[in-house]
């Protein structure tokens, strides 16, 4: 397995005239070539690990992966996947992508793209505040790396109860969202409905994509949402929640989810 952190010689400042000799751990950023059925897909820089969830999880929310078996194979080597996947299955050859580990991909912010990828309203589910209120420190607590470095970004999948059931994390907010559904995608649980989604920064336009292609229909930031991310829940009955971290949170749509 590759390492997710690395050792690096520093020197801290400390008070206002001594600088001392140091280590320390630093989140690893590397590049990961997507590779389909024999050809560059796209590029990404993230931090190594969980890379064919990476790119499962990327592709089915690009709308090119609909159901495991689309998949025949992935193959992992150093920093690329090379995904075969099955007849009929369009690996998009009208597009190159190409993300970064802050932005993703930059083009595809239309509603209406998404709407048109089959997208429909999502399953309402219903959670009491008290579970809310606990998310951020069960994320805060399974993100082993992050303790390290303080410098990765977390995604949880909790059920409705407040309990864990997977968390990932990445240089690259929207990795560690497609990290976490590509493997709910490739174990054949998707969609994930009565699921509430819980992110380490803010919301974005494009992690509601995510959420509302993998079927889930809670999300909960620690940090804000942008204005094209509330319109996106707004359209599709996604519940979104912003700032919720000391024991408070912002509800900007979904509010008859609640308990």
């Amino acid at each position: 397995m590759r390492r997710n952190i690395v050792t690096v010689p520093i020197h801290k400042a400390l008070g206002a005239d001594s600088i001392s000799a140091a280590q320390d751990l630093l989140a690893v950023e590397e590049p990961l070539q997507i590779r389909v059925n024999g050809r560059d897909l796209s590029i990404t820089m993230r931090t190594p690990g969980h890379d064919r969830e990476l790119a499962a999880g990327f592709m089915f929310t690009e709308g090119i992966l609909k159901i495991p078996s689309d998949v025949i194979a992935i193959e992992s080597g150093e920093n690329s996947v090379t995904l075969t996947l099955a007849d009929g299955v369009d690996p998009g050859t009208a597009r190159n992508f190409y993300t970064t580990s802050s932005c993703g991909v930059c083009g595809k912010a239309s509603i209406d793209s998404l709407h048109a990828s089959g997208c429909t309203m999502l399953r309402e589910a219903r959670v009491s505040r008290e579970v809310i209120h606990g998310l951020p420190e069960k994320l805060r607590a399974a993100q082993s790396v992050f303790e390290h470095t303080g410098g990765l970004h977390g995604a949880a999948l909790f059920d409705t109860g407040g309990n864990l059931e997977i968390v990932r994390e990445d240089v690259g907010r929207h990795n560690a969202v497609d990290k976490l559904i590509g493997a709910e995608f490739l174990g054949g649980r998707l969609p994930l409905d009565r699921r509430i989604l819980m992110l380490s920064g803010r919301a974005s336009f494009e992690l509601v994509q995510k959420a509302v292609m993998a079927g889930i229909p809670i999300v909960a930031a620690v940090g804000a949402p942008s204005s094209l991310a509330v319109q996106t829940a707004l359209r599709f009955g996604l519940t979104l929640l912003g700032f919720v971290r000391n024991g408070r949170f912002n509800i900007y749509c979904g509010l008859s989810s609640f308990e």
